[in-house]
């Protein structure tokens, strides 16, 4: 086999290593344009799963960078002049400069080629006379530009520019520093790379070589309009390096800073829907990049080294094996991804943060990415763990899940809230022996707050014949026996209903019939704020609102209000979310009315703040009232994360208690970014935007996801759909689970004796003693 690698980063190379020592009658080349020591960058740090991966593959390479590894385990949150440090985190980094000179060596060993200061040829010229061409190209990847119509890449710049800086020493644990000037917010991150020296060494200069006290990368990061204003943009390397310095002063002690062709930069996440194309395969930042604050880009291309080099050898075919790499590689990047987008977003967000007590802060920016969590952290730092839970007002043994919550007159005995989930199991509205078991089975399984589905304000406001709804009197007796159960049987738990509009969305068959379909007869009108139907040639068309339908639908919400206090609802929500009749105003996607409803977000809020006024006014004053709204339409031109903040804003200014925070479903060519609590950020930026409380929903499913975000301050409570139909006691489970046995979590009498985790079968049993210990006895 004939192998061909353009770019000599550490992905290219690593891969020829790979491939070279797993069959050296391999003839592999690879073309780096650089010399030698050109580089970009000072540390590179690896997870000690990648250094698994590598110690077994190739022993060599892992011990001569076991050799050269800086490890440390702390983490330094400087702000405002004061520093907390969390332990127990554990990484390893080295030089780049050193790890590239491993891996030259290491290919001159094996007999791999390798071209300094030569441009490759183009891939297509390659692959005629090469089985197969690796483009390690990096993010600028030549290669993927001239096939991206294979590869079909999307390449996205985001808000903050930094910069890769280095200092002559080495700090002695990770260091995030805030800096807040008169320009605005920026972030030092960093660690050291370069152990001191042991004896005399000269001074470093520009060639990146460490001093004798050890070397640390510096990355200054802040947002593009904090960088203009303070005239960053204008100001060549040696003066980023020096302002830098001046700025972070007191982190390095008052020593310089040195670049190495160092400039300032918008970071690029990079997706291809293909990796392959042909005899050509992308890897490292070619294929994908991931925000530098998780520290994933170079381990990242090694494990796709790694991957790739083990698929070409148990693989017969090379498209066999190319197919099964991006299989394998695939699910691994999109979640290092998403944790680095969060990450990512994190730090362009950071100026909403700054309100935040010092340890929640730490706490916060500690789990920003999702990937470390509150029993992670417990684990790694107890004390600071506890000392942040303690500051969030958590009793000894308790989790923060099980902390109460009051809005208005309502408290809340624990933060877990069984979000609305539509059943259609309704007879003309009616919520019948379904619903009572429904609900009742989650109030009895320790929630502290449980939901219903959307209960529609009029029959023509369904989206299916099975919506429950709130438009007779029938209706309020109905209900009223599930509100007697819930407060009768499950004491302490609160009921809440959430009250809306089908509008263009509705008239359609059940979900499991054919979610969003037209039903095959028995259609009825539907209306919405404009004339534009939810799937054209699908769905039928609406009719736009005018001013005797504007009030009559407010009039029908108001109604429905003054029923669901007498069925004994503890709360009540306006569902302003998902593309239903309040959420066609909100959105300019699904509005395009040119009245006083229309146009500026200010117009297009206009009519679900005076549906809410409506509400609000014949809701009792001591009950709280929440709004959900889609804080994303995850389409363009659509309602965005600025506007969310100001939706918010205007729905807490009329009076709501809380927002519940969703996202989409508003237009159908959505593209969510799908993910493990992928809609959280948008709760968490409302929340410490405008200091309101706020609900978090979207795949958020374990205890420890919950007590994280919790302490992070990133929401208020947190709402589980699916994992309560999985499992109704999800709540009480979580209490066992951590061994909480309080007042916020109690079993019902009934249960009491299934508060233990029940034996599974003989693996429980305990196990025989099968050998001697000793020496036996002449």
């Amino acid at each position: 086999m004939r192998v061909a690698v353009i770019g000599g980063g550490p992905g290219g190379l690593y891969a020829a290593v790979l491939l070279k020592r797993l069959d050296p009658a391999r003839d592999i080349t690879v073309w780096e344009r650089n010399a030698p020591d050109d580089t970009f960058g000072f540390g590179v740090v690896l997870s000690d799963e990648t250094l698994g991966g590598i110690e077994h593959a190739d022993p060599a390479v892992h011990r001569a960078l076991q050799r050269a590894f800086v490890r440390w385990d702390d983490i330094d949150i400087v702000r405002g002049g004061h520093t907390l440090t969390s332990g127990g985190h554990g990484f390893a980094a080295l030089g780049r400069r050193t790890l590239l000179r491993i891996l030259h060596d290491r290919c001159e060993e094996l007999g791999v080629r390798v071209h300094f200061r030569t441009p490759a040829p183009t891939a297509a010229e390659l692959a005629g006379r090469h089985d197969l061409v690796i483009a390690a190209d990096g993010v600028n990847s030549s290669t993927r530009t001239a096939h991206a119509g294979v590869f079909r890449p999307r390449v996205t710049t985001h808000r903050c520019r930094y910069i890769w800086l280095a200092a002559d020493f080495a700090f002695d644990a990770f260091r995030f520093e805030i800096a807040e000037t008169e320009h605005g917010v920026m972030q030092l991150h960093g660690y050291p790379f370069e152990r001191p020296a042991p004896g005399p060494h000269p001074p470093a200069g520009h060639s990146g070589e460490p001093g004798e006290t050890g070397a640390s990368t510096v990355i200054v990061e802040m947002r593009e309009e904090v960088w203009r204003a303070a005239g960053l943009d204008a100001c060549d390397e040696q003066q980023s390096a020096e302002r830098c310095a001046k700025i972070f002063a007191e982190a390095l002690g008052g020593r310089p800073l040195r670049g190495n062709n160092s400039a300032w930069t918008a970071f690029r996440t990079v997706v291809n829907e293909r990796w392959s194309h042909g005899s050509t395969v992308l890897l490292g930042d070619a294929a994908h990049t991931a925000h530098f604050s998780i520290g994933s880009g170079t381990k990242l291309a090694v494990e796709d080294a790694l991957a790739l080099a083990a698929c070409v050898e148990e693989h017969p075919t090379l498209p066999e094996a190319l197919t099964a790499y991006e299989a394998e590689r695939r699910p691994v990047v999109e979640s290092t991804q998403r944790a680095a987008a969060a990450s990512l977003r994190w730090f362009e967000d950071l100026p909403t943060y700054l309100g935040q007590p010092p340890r929640q802060f730490a706490f916060n920016l500690l789990t920003r990415s999702r990937r470390v969590t509150h029993d992670n952290l417990r684990l790694r730092d107890p004390a600071f763990t506890r000392a942040v839970e303690d500051d969030f007002g958590c009793p000894p043994g308790t989790p923060p899940m099980f902390t109460p919550l009051r809005l208005r007159g309502l408290t809340l005995r624990n933060r877990v809230v069984v979000s609305p989930m539509d059943m259609y199991s309704a007879t003309d509205g009616d919520p019948g022996d379904f619903h009572l078991v429904h609900l009742g089975a989650r109030a009895l399984g320790g929630a502290g707050l449980v939901m219903t589905e959307m209960v529609c304000v009029s029959a023509q406001g369904r989206i299916t014949p099975g919506c429950t709804g709130l438009y007779t009197d029938a209706h309020t007796a109905a209900w009223r026996r599930v509100t007697d159960f819930v407060h009768g049987q499950a004491p302490g738990t609160a009921i809440g209903v959430q009250i809306g509009h089908s509008g263009r969305k509705g008239s359609t068959r059940l979900m499991w019939e054919g979610i969003d379909q037209p039903l095959p007869d028995g259609n009825w009108p539907l209306v919405a704020a404009s004339p534009l139907p939810y799937r054209p040639g699908v769905n039928q068309t609406p009719h736009q609102l005018d001013r005797a339908g504007l009030t009559l639908v407010r009039d029908q919400f108001a109604a429905a209000a003054r029923r669901a206090a007498d069925s004994g609802f503890d709360l009540l929500e306006l569902h302003c979310a998902h593309g239903y009749l309040l959420s066609g105003f909100l959105s300019p996607l699904t509005n395009h009315r040119t009245d006083a409803y229309g146009g500026s977000l200010a117009n297009r809020l206009r009519y679900p703040l005076e549906v809410f006024d409506a509400v609000r006014a014949v809701w009792p004053d001591d009950r709280p009232m929440t709004v959900r709204i889609s804080a994303t339409d995850w389409a363009a031109g659509g309602t965005t994360a600025d506007d969310a903040v100001e939706i918010a804003r205007a729905f807490a200014a009329h009076g709501a208690d809380a927002i519940d925070v969703s996202t989409g479903q508003v237009v159908p060519d959505e593209r969510p970014e799908y993910g493990r609590s992928y809609q959280t950020p948008y709760a968490d930026r409302i929340r410490n935007a405008l200091r309101v409380p706020v609900i978090a929903v979207g795949a958020i499913s374990s205890w420890d996801d919950v007590n994280s975000l919790l302490l992070a301050g990133r929401t208020d409570l947190c709402a589980l759909a699916r994992p309560h139909l999985y499992d109704p006691h999800w709540t009480l489970h979580a209490a066992a689970e951590q061994n909480y046995a309080g007042p916020a979590a109690p079993w019902p009498a009934p249960y009491r004796a299934g508060s233990r985790t029940p034996p599974t079968g003989r693996t429980d049993a305990p196990k025989p003693r099968l050998t001697l210990t000793g020496t036996p006895r002449p």
